[in-house]
């Protein structure tokens, strides 16, 4: 048999019959490379199956009644939609050194008298159990393999029969059907595939840890994060100690969910009320600090926005946003600018979000509006008063998702006012107790009403 190539390109994984300088996929230079994709000495050619499948009506479709694993960590369990699905294949990246290689073998530690197999290409076994005796070792059936050949791997799943695997990482695996480096396009999509087919056969959850390109994209070839059934995105600075696991995708679940986590020595933190960590106390009443009645999937949580206003000391006036969109602050700038007559154009505008959060709630936009006058003005807004509310481009507060919801965790936490739009009175159908509720149409009633 001839061998077989093919021209991958090394940040999206488009496939290409010839060579290329530029990919057509994703307008990358100098990212072509050549791979073996079917080898002259493979014997391994696709046989049918003598029970093939046959179509089956749906109605006539029994449905499956399977028990979610209870992970023992409830931030896990709330992202993934209140539990791991037996058969299930779940890919999380992250940044180098963000926590998770720690995260997964925390999950592997806290469940109890539960078999895990902890296969790591990157660390030997003693590295591990450094790691797990910081962490602490609760289950004594978890069983650590140093290996990167997918098929001895596959031989040992035979063996020892386990019920979740984790492996870490994809990236460091290959297998002896395709004559190519581990990482490399073709290596990572099949393994993918044939860990793929041992979860559903087998009912076992995988585990997968992978990598991540420079742009914040994990590594690999795009049909990787299409293989998998769910896929998690580790974020947090490094220098900070809080960590975001958010859901990108997820077929047994919602995508819009987040798990707070604090990196302690000890291992990970499940942070179960964020509005802690995400309002600061001060002494006294600051200028250009607003708090954000924000919300993500179903969780509601207070957090702390930050906006600084000041005369430009050079021709071109700086901007710079820290945890929201860029494009989002210039259009609040803009709206500040024609809706109220605030003069931005020759200052310099700084917006910051508390924690190392990023948001892409719009519910934001109330909030930092209401922090950017405040830093323009120099006036505290005080810190018994929070905000939920989008902001349109003709000056009107459009009603934030689920307004309700942010009320009442606004009066949990002890707020005494928050300003929403007049549009969301009919969605407020039980106003908690304790907490006034300030309703405007528009910016500028924002400004009247505050004061400033």
């Amino acid at each position: 048999m001839k061998q077989k190539t093919a021209y991958f390109c090394r940040e999206c994984g488009a496939e290409s019959a010839k060579w290329f300088g530029r990919c057509t996929s994703c307008g990358a230079w100098n990212s072509c490379t050549e791979e073996v994709i079917q080898s002259s000495s493979a014997a391994h050619a696709h046989k049918k199956s003598e029970r093939a499948n046959q179509p089956v009506p749906v109605r006539n479709i029994e449905k499956s009644n399977f028990e979610r694993i209870n992970l023992h960590n409830n931030e896990v369990n709330r992202v993934l939609g209140g539990g791991l699905v037996p058969g299930s294949l779940v890919l999380i990246g992250g940044e180098p050194g963000i926590g998770k290689s720690t995260l997964a073998l925390q999950i592997a530690l806290r469940l109890r008298n539960f078999p895990v197999l902890y296969v790591s290409g990157e660390e030997s076994a003693e590295q591990i159990k450094m790691r797990a005796d910081r962490i602490g070792v609760d289950n004594d059936e978890c069983l650590v393999l140093s290996e990167t050949l997918l098929e001895n791997i596959v031989h040992q799943l035979a063996q020892n029969k386990p019920r979740l695997v984790v492996i870490d990482s994809i990236q460091t695996l290959y297998t002896d059907r395709i004559e190519s480096s581990p990482g490399s396009v073709s290596q990572v999509r099949e393994c993918a595939s044939m860990l793929l087919k041992y979860a559903k056969e087998s009912g076992v959850p995988v585990l997968i840890i992978g990598h991540i390109t420079k742009e914040g994209a994990i590594a690999g070839p795009k049909v990787l994060e299409h293989i998998v059934d769910v896929v998690f995105q580790f974020e947090g600075d490094t220098n900070n100690s809080y960590r975001i696991l958010r859901s990108i995708k997820n077929r047994f679940g919602a995508t819009n969910e987040i798990g707070v986590f604090e990196m302690l020595n000890s291992g990970l933190r499940e942070v179960e009320n964020p509005s802690e960590i995400l309002v600061s106390h001060y002494d006294e009443p600051l200028s250009g600090i607003a708090i954000a009645a924000s919300i993500e999937g179903i969780r509601p949580y207070l957090i702390e926005t930050q906006a600084l206003v000041s005369n430009s000391a050079y021709g071109t006036p700086q901007r710079s946003a820290t945890g929201i969109d860029y494009k989002r602050m210039g259009m609040l700038i803009a709206v500040l600018e024609k809706r109220l007559g605030f003069r931005l154009g020759q200052k310099d505008v700084f917006l910051n979000l508390a924690g190392g959060f990023k948001v892409a709630d719009t519910g934001l936009d109330l909030a930092l509006v209401a922090a950017i006058v405040s830093s323009a003005t120099d006036i505290p807004l005080g810190g018994d008063i929070c905000f939920a509310g989008e902001v349109g481009l003709s000056g009107e507060v459009r009603p934030a998702l689920r307004t309700e919801q942010r009320v009442n965790e606004a009066a949990r936490l002890g707020f005494r006012k928050i300003v929403v739009s007049s549009y969301a009175r009919k969605a407020i159908t039980n106003p908690p107790q304790g907490i006034e509720i300030i309703y405007v149409s528009r910016v500028a009633d924002l400004a009247k009403k505050l004061c400033i």
